[in-house]
C-alpha cells in the first residue's frame, strides 16, 4: 500500500471523526439548551447540592423573629403558637396518642411529620404542634377522627377521591358483592373484566388494556413496552413531573442512584425540547403528566419548601394544548411513543380524561387512583402495535410483565361499578358543569381574599388548587395549622395542594371558604405576615444560603 493511499485513508478517518465529533457536540449543545435552567433541570447538580445542605435549626430565642421582627411581633407570635398548639391538642387525645404510638413503626408517618414545614423551623414547632394521622369514618365531604372531631376533606386521598368517599364505599361494596362467588382467585378473570376492558378501550380510544397493581407499575410497563417496540433506550420526562418513584422517572434528589444516562429531563413548553426530539434517533418515548399544566417545569408545591412567597402556579389551557399538539406532531414524525400519564388526573378533567380535555391522542395512556373504584389499581391502555409483548419472527424476544394481583377480582368488581356509574346522567351532568363550577369558586375565593385585604390567592386546574402568598414572609407555611384548627383536613404537603371532590355542594364549599377566611384572618392578626419594609424573596434566599454556609463550616 502506497504512502499516498495511507494518507488518503488517514484523512478520511480524520474527516469522519471530525464529523462524528461535530454531531456529538451539536447534540450535546442542543440537549443543554433544552434543559430547564433551574436545579430541577440539572439533576446531578441537584443531587450534589441536596447532599451538601446541612441540617440546622432555629433556636427558641430567634425562632419567632428570623425575619427581624420587633419584640412586640415576636411576642404576639409566641403566644399565638402556644394557643394554636393547645387548641390542636384539646379534644384530640386519642387520635394523637394513636399517631404517636404508631410513628416509630411506620416510616411513611415519620417522613411526613418531618417534612410538613421548612426543616429549620421543625424542632421548635414540634414542641407545640402535633397532628393526628388517623381517621375513623367519612360521610359526604367530611372526615371524623378517633375523638369524634369532624374535618372538611380537601386531601383528595392523593387524587383517588374524585366523586366523594361515599361513592367509592358504594363501588367497593357493590363490586365485592359482584365477585363474591369467585373470591380472590388469581390468574383467571371474573366475567366483569370483559365489560371493563370494553369500556376502557372506548374511553381511552385505544385497542388493548393491561392491568397492574398501581399507577407506578402501569407507567413502568408503558416505558418498557416503548423501549421494546422502538429498540431505543432513552426516555424523555419533563422538569418537575412525577411519574412514580422508580429510578428512571425519579432520577433526582430522593433517589440514591445517580441519574440514568437513558433518562433525559427536558424543559416543558419550549421549542428547544422539540428540537432535541427532532434531531435524535435514540428516544423511545416521551412521558407527559398533564398535572404539570398548573406549574410547568416545577415540582408540586409543598409547605416544606415554602421559605418565602415564590410559589407559582398558572394554568393556561390554550397554551398547554398548543404545546401538546406540537409534541404529538414531533413524536409522530420521529417514531417516538407518546405516553400520557393520567394516573393522577385521569377522569378528573373529563369523562375521557386529559386526552379528551386537551384533544390529544396518545399512543399509550396510564390510569390509576380513582379508576379502581377506591381500591389500588394501575391500568395501561394502548394502540395494538405498541402493546404486543412478543415477536412472531423471534419468539424468544419477549417483553415480560406480570404481577400477582393484576386483575384481582375484587379490584375488577369495584372498577366495574365505577365505570358504570360514570356513565350515569347524574355524573355526566357533573362533568358538563365542572369547569364553570370550579372556575367560579376559584374566582369567588380570590375576590373574598382581596376584599378582606389578605395576602392570598388560589390558582389551580379544575378541582386541584394551590394557595399562593403575596407577602414574602418566612412563616407562610403556618397557614396549614390555622386551617387545621378551623376543621380543614389537608394532605401532608399542606397548602401546596388542595384536591376537591365533586360532591362539594355550594353549602359545603361555603363552609370551606369561610373556614379558610377565619384561619387567614387569625394568622394575619397573630403577626405571621409582618415583614420588614422592602424585604424580597431574593433577600430571604440569600440569608438562608449564608445560614447554610455557616452551618456547613461548623459541621
Amino acid at each position: 500500500m502506497t504512502d499516498h493511499v495511507l494518507r488518503l485513508i488517514a484523512g478520511l478517518i480524520a474527516v469522519c471523526f471530525l464529523i462524528w465529533l461535530a454531531k456529538r457536540i451539536t447534540q450535546r449543545l442542543q440537549l443543554s439548551l433544552a434543559k430547564n435552567p433551574s436545579l430541577g433541570g440539572h439533576l446531578r447538580w441537584a443531587k450534589r447540592i441536596a447532599r451538601w445542605v446541612p441540617g440546622y435549626a432555629y433556636p427558641q430565642t430567634s425562632w419567632f423573629r428570623v425575619d427581624g421582627a420587633p419584640q412586640e411581633i415576636a411576642q404576639r407570635r409566641s403566644l399565638a403558637l402556644k394557643k394554636l398548639g393547645s387548641d390542636l391538642r384539646e379534644g384530640y387525645s386519642l387520635t394523637l396518642r394513636t399517631t404517636e404510638a404508631s410513628k416509630a413503626m411506620i416510616s411513611d408517618m415519620q417522613f411526613i411529620s418531618q417534612y410538613r414545614v421548612p426543616y429549620q423551623f421543625r424542632d421548635v414547632l414540634q414542641q407545640h404542634i402535633q397532628l393526628g394521622s388517623y381517621m375513623a369514618s367519612s360521610d359526604g365531604v367530611w372526615l371524623t377522627d378517633l375523638d369524634g372531631n369532624r374535618l372538611i376533606d380537601v386531601t383528595g386521598s392523593y387524587g383517588v377521591n374524585l366523586f366523594g368517599l361515599d361513592f367509592y364505599k358504594d363501588c367497593i361494596e357493590q363490586g365485592s358483592h359482584l365477585v363474591k362467588d369467585l373470591g380472590p382467585l388469581l390468574g383467571s378473570y371474573h366475567p366483569c373484566v370483559l365489560d371493563n376492558i370494553q369500556r376502557l378501550c372506548a374511553i381511552a380510544k385505544k385497542d388493548e388494556v393491561s392491568f397492574h397493581m398501581s399507577g407506578t407499575e402501569a407507567v413502568m410497563q408503558a416505558v418498557r413496552l416503548a423501549r421494546y417496540q422502538t429498540g431505543r433506550n432513552k426516555i424523555v420526562r419533563f422538569t418537575g413531573a412525577y411519574h412514580g418513584w422508580w429510578d428512571d422517572v425519579q432520577p433526582g434528589p430522593g433517589n440514591p442512584m445517580p441519574p440514568s444516562k437513558d433518562t433525559l429531563t427536558l424543559r416543558e413548553m419550549h421549542e428547544n425540547t422539540l428540537r432535541v426530539l427532532r434531531n435524535r434517533k435514540d428516544i423511545a418515548c416521551v412521558l407527559v403528566n398533564p398535572l404539570q399544566a398548573m406549574h410547568p417545569n416545577q415540582s408540586a408545591p409543598s409547605d416544606s419548601t415554602t421559605v418565602d412567597c415564590s410559589r407559582r402556579a398558572h394554568y393556561d389551557r390554550v397554551a398547554y394544548t398548543a404545546w401538546l399538539q406540537s409534541l404529538r406532531k414531533v413524536c409522530t414524525e420521529k417514531g417516538i411513543i407518546f405516553i400520557m400519564d393520567e394516573v393522577f388526573l385521569g377522569f378528573r378533567l373529563a369523562p375521557g380524561g386529559a386526552q379528551q380535555y386537551f384533544g390529544i391522542d396518545a399512543d399509550l395512556v396510564t390510569y390509576g387512583k380513582t379508576l379502581g373504584g377506591g381500591l389500588p389499581v394501575g391500568v395501561l391502555c394502548g394502540k395494538a402495535e405498541f402493546m404486543t409483548r412478543s415477536r412472531k419472527d423471534r419468539p424468544a424476544d419477549i417483553c415480560f410483565a406480570r404481577g400477582t394481583f393484576n386483575a384481582h377480582p375484587y379490584v375488577m368488581g369495584a372498577m366495574n361499578c365505577f365505570l358504570h356509574r360514570i356513565d350515569t346522567p347524574a355524573v355526566q351532568q357533573q362533568y358538563a358543569t365542572l369547569e364553570a363550577t370550579w372556575d367560579g369558586r376559584q374566582q369567588r375565593t380570590n375576590e373574598q381574599f382581596k376584599q378582606a385585604g389578605l395576602p392570598l390567592r388560589v390558582a389551580g386546574m379544575s378541582t386541584v388548587w394551590t394557595l399562593l402568598f403575596d407577602v414574602p414572609s418566612r412563616y407562610n407555611w403556618m397557614l396549614q395549622f390555622y386551617m387545621r384548627r378551623e376543621g380543614i383536613a389537608l394532605s401532608w404537603v399542606g397548602t401546596g395542594r388542595m384536591i376537591f371532590s365533586l360532591n362539594f355542594e355550594e353549602t359545603d364549599f361555603e363552609v370551606f371558604l369561610q373556614s379558610v377566611m377565619r384561619a387567614a384572618r387569625q394568622m394575619f392578626a397573630d403577626g405571621w405576615w409582618w415583614t420588614p419594609v422592602g424585604q424580597t424573596n431574593k433577600q430571604i434566599k440569600r440569608k438562608i444560603l449564608i445560614e447554610m454556609l455557616k452551618a456547613r463550616l461548623k459541621s
